[in-house]
């Protein structure tokens, strides 16, 4: 799974103090002027778009589905820690 998030998001902030990401195996990926690699990341899985319209965090799942909005998020991730 990969965490799509930026730096000044207080909603990506609140998803990442609240959980061991990297305990869960959730990768982070950081978007900014300073990570291309994210912005490619995010583009390979076509989340741009949704980015634009949607905002910050996204998590992709390792089927590829993605989850937007962080209620949703920490929802799936609380379901994934209490597994």
């Amino acid at each position: 799974m990969t965490l799509f998030t930026r730096d000044l998001c207080s909603a990506c902030q609140e998803v990442k103090q609240e959980f061991d990401l990297k305990g869960m195996g959730v990768k982070l990926e950081e978007l900014g002027p300073d990570n291309p690699t994210a912005l490619a990341h995010l583009a390979w899985h076509e989340l741009v778009e949704t980015v634009e319209t949607e905002g910050l965090p996204i998590l992709v799942l390792d089927d590829a589905s993605a989850i937007t909005g962080t209620d949703k998020i920490k929802q799936r991730l609380n379901d994934i820690d209490n597994g």
